[in-house]
C-alpha cells in the first residue's frame, strides 16, 4: 500500500487529534494513529478508549488499506520536515512503514490495524446543533470549576441539561459552582449528560477560531461532536450529578458592585501575602468602601488594599479563597461585576453586571472561616 500526502497538511491534521493519545496507555496499540485509506481518503483515528478523535485528509492513493503508525515518532518526523509531498509505503505483511521525502528515507515499525479498538457509534441518540463560539464559551466558563477528585466522578466533568427553551452547563468541585445558561441552544429531548473534562479540554483546543457549526449527538453512554473534518466520540460519566439548584442561595440582601479588573488586580496582589495552604483573603465592605486584606502568620506577611465600590445592604466581613476568586473573575468578561451575599457563613454569588441577552452566567463560591488577626 502506498500513498502521497503534503507533510504540512498531514501534520496539521494529526496535531488536532494527537492530544487524545496518552503515554503508557492500557492497550499498547493506542500509542499509534490508525491510518485507513479508502478511495483516496485517509481517515486517521487516535484513541485512549474513553475518547476517540478522527480526522480526514485527501491523499494520492491507488489502493485501499489500513495500518497503525507510532504517533510520537511520526509527529516528531513531520515537525522537522519542510513543507513537501511525502510518500508512505506500507508493507502489509511485516507492517513496516517507510516515509520518503525529497532527500530522505525514514523507516518505522507499524502494527496490525485490526488490533486497534473499534470506535463506538452513537445510535438511538439525540442531536443538537450549536456554533463553535457557543460551545467554546460554555467550556471556557465552566471547565475550570470541575473537580480533580476521582472519588466523586460526577464532579470531574461538566453537567449539560438540554431543555426546550435553553441549555444549561454546570461545573462544581464542592467549593465553587458555575452555572452557564444559553437560550440560543435548545432541544426538546430533556436529556442531561456529564461530559468528562479531558474531552472538553480537547474540544476547546481543536475548535476553530472562525465561527462554524458543531453537530452534537449523544445517547446514554456516548457523546459525538462533528466539526471541520474532525469527529470526536467520548464516553459520558455515568453518575448522578449533585442537586446544584438547592445550593444556590435565593435571598441575598447584601450586594456590592465593583469594576472587575480593579478587583481582580487587587486580589492578585493581596493573594501573594495570603497563607499558601488556605489562600484565605478577607473582604470587609463598609459603606462604599471595600477593604481586601490577607495575612500569613507563619512568615509575618500581610497586605491590605482599599477600593471604591457600590454597596447595598448591611456592612459585612467575609473570607474567601483568593485562588478561586481570581480564577472566577478571570473567566468573566464584563466590565462590572456584582457580588451578592447574605451572611459571612453563606455562599457568595458573582454575576456579571452586563451580559449578552443569549447567555446567563452565575458563579457561586463558598466562604472560608475567618481567622482572627
Amino acid at each position: 500500500m502506498k500513498f502521497i500526502v503534503s507533510s504540512a497538511e498531514l501534520l496539521k491534521r494529526l496535531s488536532n487529534i494527537n492530544g487524545v493519545i496518552t503515554t503508557n496507555p492500557v492497550v499498547p496499540i493506542l500509542e499509534n494513529f490508525l491510518f485507513e485509506i479508502k478511495e483516496g481518503l485517509l481517515t486517521v483515528t487516535a484513541s485512549d478508549l474513553q475518547t476517540s478523535m478522527i480526522t480526514e485528509i485527501d491523499v494520492e492513493a491507488k489502493e485501499d488499506g489500513s495500518i497503525a503508525v507510532p504517533a510520537r515518532i511520526l509527529m516528531d518526523t513531520l515537525k522537522n520536515l519542510p513543507e513537501q509531498p511525502v510518500t508512505f509505503s506500507i508493507d502489509q505483511e511485516t507492517y513496516s512503514v517507510e516515509i520518503n521525502s525529497d532527500n530522505g528515507r525514514y523507516k518505522l515499525a507499524g502494527e496490525n490495524a485490526t488490533d486497534f479498538p473499534k470506535v463506538p457509534e452513537v445510535s438511538d441518540g439525540y442531536s443538537v446543533d450549536m456554533s463553535t463560539e457557543v460551545l467554546s464559551s460554555a467550556i471556557s466558563n465552566t471547565i475550570f470549576a470541575t473537580s480533580n477528585d476521582e472519588l466523586r466522578p460526577a464532579m470531574t466533568g461538566v453537567y449539560v441539561k438540554l431543555d426546550d427553551t435553553n441549555t444549561t452547563f454546570v461545573a462544581t468541585d464542592g467549593h465553587r459552582l458555575v452555572r452557564y445558561r444559553r437560550v440560543d441552544v435548545a432541544s426538546d429531548s430533556g436529556m442531561s449528560i456529564i461530559i468528562p473534562r479531558k474531552a472538553l479540554n480537547l474540544l476547546k483546543s481543536t475548535l476553530p477560531s472562525e465561527n462554524s457549526n458543531v453537530i452534537v449527538e449523544f445517547n446514554a453512554s456516548n457523546a459525538y461532536f462533528n466539526f471541520n473534518n474532525i469527529r470526536m466520540i467520548c464516553r459520558l460519566i455515568d453518575e448522578r450529578f449533585p442537586d446544584y439548584e438547592n445550593v444556590i442561595p435565593q435571598e441575598n440582601p447584601i450586594e456590592m458592585s465593583i469594576d472587575r479588573s480593579e478587583l481582580l488586580g487587587s486580589l492578585k496582589r493581596i493573594s501573594i501575602y495570603a497563607n499558601k495552604t488556605t489562600h484565605q483573603i478577607r473582604l470587609k465592605i463598609t459603606g462604599s468602601e471595600l477593604t481586601i486584606s490577607a495575612e500569613d502568620l507563619d512568615f509575618s506577611n500581610e497586605a491590605k488594599e482599599t477600593l471604591a465600590c457600590e454597596h447595598e445592604g448591611e456592612d459585612i466581613e467575609i473570607g474567601f479563597n483568593a485562588k478561586f476568586l481570581v480564577e472566577m473573575l478571570g473567566n468573566i468578561h464584563s466590565k462590572q461585576i456584582t457580588l451578592q451575599m447574605s451572611a459571612p457563613n453563606r455562599a457568595g454569588l458573582i454575576v456579571p453586571a452586563e451580559s449578552d441577552d443569549s447567555e446567563d452566567i452565575l458563579m457561586l463560591v463558598m466562604p472560608v472561616m475567618l481567622n482572627s488577626y
